[in-house]
Formats: C-alpha cells, sequence, structure tokens
C-alpha cells in the first residue's frame, strides 16, 4: 500500500505496489496485476532518475 510511503516517494517519485486490498492470487499473478514487474520497476527507475 501506498499509505505512509509518499514522504519517503517525495513529489518526484514513483509507487509501484499494491493499491488496495483483498486481493488474493499466485505471487505471478498478483505481482503481474498490481504491475509490479522488473520491466515497470525498470522504467519508473528511469524516469525517476531522468
Amino acid at each position: 500500500m501506498k499509505m505512509g510511503w509518499e514522504r519517503y516517494i517525495g513529489d518526484q517519485g514513483e509507487f509501484i505496489g499494491m493499491s488496495s486490498f483483498g486481493a488474493s492470487a499466485p505471487a505471478d499473478v498478483a505481482f503481474k496485476n498490481f504491475g509490479i514487474t522488473v520491466e515497470n520497476i525498470v522504467a519508473a527507475a528511469r524516469r525517476v532518475l531522468a
């Protein structure tokens, strides 16, 4: 959940993670559904560092 991370992420950062409660699935399915993938993390890091 993003709650509380805003203070560390700041205005220029990006959050990658779950934004709701109650989801249930095998980890690989849930991660993909919420965009928690290597590709998305690398893309977010590149945007933040650009």
